[in-house]
Order: C-alpha cells, then sequence, then structure tokens
C-alpha cells in the first residue's frame, strides 16, 4: 500500500515516515508540507499540484487551515483520506460528512486504541456514577496550537451523548460555582508531553478517576496506519477508530 502524508516534516509525519520505512507491506509514495527544504529523503511536495507519484490513500496530520484543501484534492484524485488533524471548525466537519459521499474517509480525533477504550469505560461509569460531578484535564507539549485537545472534545462528547451538558473551560473569578450540569474541560501546555488526558468523576467523598497517557507518538502512527490499510478497501462513507476495534464499541 503506497501512502502519501500529509503534513510530512511535521512530528507526527516523521513518525509516520519511521514506522512506513520499517515496514515490509507499506510504502512511502511522498510527503506533502509547506515546510518542505528540498533535503528530505522521499518525493517530497509544497502544494497538491506537484505531486506526480501515484498513491493509494493519503494520512493528514497536518493543520485544520489546509484541511479544505485536502479534501478538495482527496475528491479530485477520488483517493481515500485518514483524517486525523484537530482543530476542525463545526463547518469543517460538515464539510467531511459531505465529501464522505464520494470518497472514503476514517476521521478519528484520537488515533489511539487505548483513548478509544477509555471513551467506552466512562460511558461504563457515567451509568453508574449520575450524580457525579465530572471535570477532564487534558496536558501537551508546549507547541500545540489548539485548546481543549480535540481527544478532550472526543471525550467529552461521548458523556455528551444522551445528555445535555454545557463545556466549561477553566475557571477563574470570585463566581466560579460549579453548576451541576456542566462538564469542566482544562488544558495544560508544557515541555514535551505527548499527550494524557484524566476523566475525574467527583462524587460525595469520594473521587474516580480514568486516565491515559501516551509516551511516544508511535502509539498515534499506528492507530493511523491501521486506519489505512482499513479504508484502502471500502466503500465511500464516513468511518472512525470503532471500526477497527478489535472487539466493537
Amino acid at each position: 500500500m503506497k501512502i502519501l502524508i500529509n503534513g510530512s516534516t511535521g512530528a507526527m509525519g516523521k513518525t509516520l515516515i519511521e514506522m512506513i520505512d520499517s515496514s515490509e507491506d507499506l510504502e512511502l509514495a511522498g510527503g506533502l508540507s509547506k515546510d518542505i527544504n528540498g533535503s528530505e529523503l522521499y518525493p517530497a511536495f509544497s502544494n497538491y499540484e506537484q505531486v506526480n507519484v501515484d498513491f493509494d490513500v493519503i494520512i493528514d496530520f497536518s493543520h485544520y487551515t489546509v484541511t479544505d484543501a485536502l479534501i478538495a484534492y482527496a475528491l479530485k484524485m477520488k483517493k481515500p483520506i485518514v483524517l486525523a488533524t484537530t482543530g476542525l471548525s463545526a463547518q469543517q466537519e460538515l464539510n467531511v460528512v459531505a465529501a464522505s459521499e464520494s470518497i472514503p474517509i476514517f476521521r478519528a480525533k484520537n488515533f489511539s486504541l487505548g483513548v478509544n477504550l477509555i471513551a467506552h469505560l466512562i460511558k461504563t461509569a457515567q451509568e453508574v456514577l449520575k450524580d457525579y460531578d465530572i471535570e477532564i484535564i487534558e496536558k501537551h507539549h508546549n507547541r500545540k496550537t489548539d485548546a481543549p485537545s480535540g481527544t478532550a472534545f472526543f471525550l467529552a462528547d461521548a458523556l455528551n451523548e444522551n445528555n445535555d451538558y454545557i463545556y466549561k473551560y477553566g475557571r477563574e473569578g470570585n463566581q466560579a460555582k460549579r453548576e451541576k450540569n456542566e462538564i469542566g474541560i482544562h488544558a495544560v501546555r508544557g515541555g514535551t508531553i505527548v499527550g494524557e488526558h484524566s476523566v475525574i468523576f467527583a462524587g460525595t467523598d469520594e473521587i474516580i478517576e480514568v486516565n491515559h497517557a501516551a509516551h511516544s507518538k508511535r502509539v498515534f502512527a499506528n492507530g493511523a496506519i491501521k486506519a489505512a490499510e482499513f479504508i484502502s478497501s471500502q466503500k465511500n462513507g464516513l468511518y472512525n477508530m470503532n471500526d477497527i476495534m478489535p472487539r466493537r464499541i
């Protein structure tokens, strides 16, 4: 399978290249990035018009500002996309859904198997801990531009699937009393933290906390590759991590 990476010079792009190069079943068709400098050891392109290689699927770890152009290019080429970029607007998410009627798109806000399992576990916990206050804390490296993280929203949305919570982003001042129907979401940025997420259920006299920590970006790259292998043979439509979990949840 030949993979074109969108965002090839970023941290996730570089990790993907390393993993593809070490695989006997995958081939790096090329990379796209605005930061191409000519020293790349693979076919590298700074825009879609330059791409002159054959590929089977696009894996995108880039930036939400280029998502619209990426979708337009994939539609033009009729190629499937693994869309891993976070920070998309509501309109962009709708554009993804519309595009999936014409090409296969795999959309996930986190490609870690563990994070997707956590989403299932906290929904189960929520059914039992009905009157508990819920807070989410996410931690990432100091270069991450969007906050809260896509994964924090993914976890909050999982809890809000059949509820009517409002999201509260941080607290300050002397009128910061917690409302009963909120989920607090808090972002920490520092150092080289790969990604940590905690979901706290706070009740009377007890706290239950569910945590996930990624120690390497390979966790996410591995999930994206599995998604690419899956979607390369699928019909048009929108797919997510639930479709490749060992047991659908």
